[in-house]
């Protein structure tokens, strides 16, 4: 599920969908949302409809109203959800407190009271409010995301060339010492000069690892060569 890359303005002419089991009261919340200046694209009735065609249209608002079974309308918010990432107002003709929980636990950012359509330009404005805080939290949380797999694949190649340089680069070395200390000059030789260039590879990969998290050379040089500082 892709979030938008901004979330609509209050003030913007929206593209709404609504849904209803009732099409007496689809037709009177049509006429409502359109008297506020929003476009109504859908108007659906069934579970099925509505899971379609906002797939299909991506609205910028939902308006799921409860009709005669409170499941159909909870069920008609869950799809809506699920195909696309928008605030869903749920609209019923008395409060209800438990049906208005279950609606935000499956996703609805408000509610009103149908008596009361002067509220809906207001929960809108609320609902798009929490819609932007909640893309804005979700894209901090995928930013942290991939920072944490980037630091841990840095993590896993140091700990590769650090097996490297033990399993490599310091074997031959001792490889050589003990041919060198035995007489085998021959051996020793090619022993250091094999120890040396593993030594280059991981040292050369290192540099490239730092070059990459943005540091130069002559930085690199110059952190190098300063003095430690107390």
């Amino acid at each position: 599920m892709e979030p938008r890359l901004r979330a609509p303005a209050a003030k913007d002419r929206l593209r709404v969908l609504i849904a209803n089991e009732r099409l007496d009261r689809l037709e009177l919340l049509a006429a409502v949302v359109e008297g506020l200046g929003h476009e109504v694209v859908e108007r659906s009735v069934t579970v099925n409809e509505v899971a379609a065609a906002t797939a299909r249209l991506r609205p910028e608002v939902a308006q799921v109203g409860l009709g005669q079974s409170s499941e159909h309308a909870l069920d008609m918010v869950s799809e809506i959800v699920r195909e696309a990432y928008c605030p869903v107002i749920v609209i019923l003709g008395t409060h209800d407190a438990s049906w208005v929980k279950e609606a935000a636990d499956r996703g609805a950012f408000a509610y009103i009271i149908d008596d009361k359509p002067d509220e809906l330009q207001s929960a809108i404005e609320i609902s798009l409010r929490r819609f932007a805080e909640i893309q804005s939290l979700h894209a901090a949380v995928d930013r942290r995301n991939q920072e944490s797999r980037t630091e841990s694949e840095a993590n896993r190649g140091r700990q590769r060339r650090a097996l490297e340089l033990h399993d490599g680069v310091v074997q031959n070395l001792a490889s050589a010492q003990l041919a060198h200390d035995l007489g085998m000059e021959g051996q020793s030789t090619a022993s250091l000069a094999k120890g040396l260039e593993l030594a280059k590879d991981v040292v050369r990969r290192s540099l490239d690892d730092l070059r990459r998290s943005g540091l130069t050379t002559q930085q690199l040089i110059r952190d190098s060569s300063a003095p430690d500082q107390e």
